[in-house]
């Protein structure tokens, strides 16, 4: 990813926050420079390892998952993609009379890591439990695999390919005009801040944060 000085975002705090945020992310790989990709919800562990862990699955039917032991064998990575939050940004809302040209504000970011599958089928349960639990949370009345048969769950878990990626870099990017005289970024973080789409706000939120920044 191209990550000018100006855009580039180091803390590993907010990277975590964006990779639990927008945790439905692309998973990338090319072996023999065959690409391959998955829109898959993941989990994000921080604390294991040094740049944490990635923990997904996808349907054993989904032929990526065996990039992994073709990636493994030629010492290559797969990269994992986060969108976070992104917005057009029109060159009317800087103010002045210096000319400007459109731009798309965003955060995004990478993780690198080899995939290896998980086998164990209470590993692979646990691992559905806690997605289930992650996103079932803010639910009044949370639903739970508990419900189900041993049978059921059985089949379930065959039918998918659990892993996990040690990530070893995150590279990641927040281009929120920084690179904007104060008052431009002022005034075209104020528009989106009263922005009707929830992620034009969510860009105006992280531009206020860039605002404070500059002091």
């Amino acid at each position: 990813m191209y990550v000018p000085d100006a855009f580039r975002l180091d803390d590993s705090a907010r990277m975590a926050a964006v990779m639990r945020a927008f945790d439905f992310a692309l998973l990338v790989t090319a072996p023999d420079g065959a690409v391959q990709a998955s829109h898959l919800p993941f989990l994000y562990d921080p604390d294991a390892g040094e740049n944490g862990m990635l923990h997904a699955h996808m349907a054993r039917a989904n032929p990526q998952w065996r990039d992994f032991e073709t990636l493994a064998e030629a010492g290559q990575e797969a990269l994992v993609i986060f969108q976070g939050p992104h917005a057009y940004i029109s060159p009317t809302w800087y103010g002045g009379d210096t000319p400007q040209v459109p731009t798309w504000n965003y955060v995004a970011v990478h993780a690198y890591g080899l995939p290896r599958i998980v086998e164990g089928a209470a590993e692979k349960r646990a691992l559905l439990d806690r997605l289930v639990a992650t996103h079932e949370a803010a639910l009044a009345a949370p639903w739970s695999t508990a419900g189900l048969t041993e049978a059921y769950m059985e089949g379930m878990l065959r039918g998918l390919v659990a892993f996990e990626i040690p990530v070893t870099r995150l590279e990641a990017k927040a281009k929120l005009s920084q690179n904007k005289p104060t008052a431009q970024l002022a005034a075209a973080t104020a528009v989106l801040e009263q922005a009707v789409d929830p992620t034009a706000r969510a860009t105006g939120e992280w531009m206020r944060q860039a605002l404070e920044a500059k002091g």
